[in-house]
């Protein structure tokens, strides 16, 4: 496992634009996981560890594009109809079974490879069995088709020697099949990221167990470890850990054995409560950034040993902001995968809002259509970090930059669509 260096987080001071906080990340972040060969049926989700070089092309040779009729199209009369002699087919999985001579028509099905030449370069076009009229012997081809129509040549898709895939690529459906296509059965992906993650405080309640006075349901531990599992992390849930100090020292110290990083909700504060900030302090390093973001307060980063740890803020809402924003993008980096900025898409406001100077907004909004052309956002009715249902009703975050300080109803605004961040 790679080791990350002691002070790797240790930036801070003022507070800290959005965009140089990622940008510090990336530089001294690295992948913490080995590379290991899965099977291909085993690879969705996972990061590829090394580019993917195809061993030939694909299609592996020439093919037809349609049911139809090959020839030579030096063949073909330049004026009025051809008229050829049908002598073979050749169907998918069943190639013509000798080389097509000159003068001759083969009767040919969509994916079957094109008939070899007889001493030239063999037939070169295909003409669609709609546009023909044939019997048992002969088939009389109509002017005006093009060379090369209806040919699919080989390497069209793929070409044998590029690089198809990269080394950090998330695997999709889509490069599972393409990695398939040339022929792959096993690829080499970084092993899944281990992260350890466990609530803390004294008021805190397990779901679906007996709540006292003054005590709550948690839900942050519920919600980043779903976070991480959409990101293809292996979650430990070390539950609920008592308002202690030595408790949860111990805790970090057993959870660094065995994870790649530890994610954490609230309690790293200053405040005389904050018992995780104190036992991070005492098994390793602990930095805060203080961000200039809402919703959300200081990012706290540290490392426990030489394991990351990301103490995000105890508010709900602002736990997953964080999250979407800072902590993903980490996470992906710790896990091999090569990250960039979520694309931001313009709609019309349909709000107006009021921000302060030198700091980055998320509103939550829910896209509507409109009678204008485009989408109009709706922000929700209210704005408190604690306010979960605010990110059920929402299905993106319109993104209000450092510069703006007011929007107004019917503006052009950036949004992100939860579906870029992976909901």
């Amino acid at each position: 496992m790679a080791q990350l260096s002691d002070d790797c987080f240790a930036f801070g001071g003022d507070l800290t634009p959005v965009d140089t906080a990622l940008e510090r990340l990336s530089k001294v972040l690295v992948a913490v996981t080995e590379p290991e060969k899965v099977a291909l049926s085993d690879a969705l989700g996972r990061i590829l560890a090394e580019d993917l070089i195809a061993p030939e092309h694909v299609p592996p040779h020439d093919n037809s594009a349609v049911d139809g009729y090959a020839v030579y199209f030096d063949d073909l009369a330049e004026a009025g109809e051809t008229t050829l002699p049908i002598t073979g087919r050749a169907a998918a999985g069943h190639p013509f079974p000798r080389s097509q001579a000159r003068g001759e028509a083969v009767r040919i099905f969509t994916g079957a490879p094109m008939p070899s030449g007889d001493g030239d370069d063999g037939p070169d076009t295909v003409l669609m069995q709609e546009d023909c009229r044939a019997d048992d012997a002969l088939v009389a081809i109509p002017q005006g088709i093009k060379r090369g129509a209806n040919r699919r040549l080989a390497g069209e898709d793929v070409r044998a020697g590029s690089v198809i895939l990269r080394a950090g690529q998330r695997l999709r459906p889509q490069e599972i099949g393409l990695a398939a296509g040339v022929g792959k059965s096993s690829l080499m992906v970084r092993a899944s990221l281990r992260a350890a993650v466990f609530s803390t405080g004294d008021e805190v309640r397990e779901p679906g167990g007996a709540r006292d006075a003054g005590a709550i349901y948690d839900s942050n531990r519920f919600t980043l470890a779903a976070l991480l599992r959409g990101l293809g992390v292996r979650v430990s849930d070390l539950g609920i850990l008592p308002d202690d100090r030595e408790t949860i020292a111990r805790a970090l110290r057993k959870a660094a054995g065995g994870h790649d990083v530890i994610l954490t909700s609230g309690g790293v504060s200053t405040g005389g409560e904050d018992h995780v900030r104190d036992a991070v302090e005492d098994t390793g390093s602990l930095h805060f950034w203080r961000l200039a973001i809402k919703p959300g307060r200081p990012v706290a980063l540290g490392q426990v040993g030489r394991v990351p740890f990301i103490g995000l803020p105890g508010n709900p809402v602002a736990a997953m902001v964080t999250f979407l924003r800072i902590a993903r993008p980490l996470i992906q980096r710790l896990a091999g995968a090569e990250t960039a900025p979520p694309p931001l898409f313009q709609v019309r406001a349909g709000f107006d809002y009021k921000k302060k100077l030198n700091r980055r907004e998320y509103v939550r909004v829910r896209l509507e259509s409109d009678a204008s052309p485009g989408h109009i956002a709706r922000k929700f009715e209210r704005d408190g970090a604690g306010i979960l249902s605010s990110m059920v009703f929402a299905d993106g975050l319109v993104e209000l930059p450092e510069t703006t300080t007011a929007v107004r109803e019917g503006e052009m605004v950036d949004y992100l669509p939860f579906s870029e961040v992976g909901l």
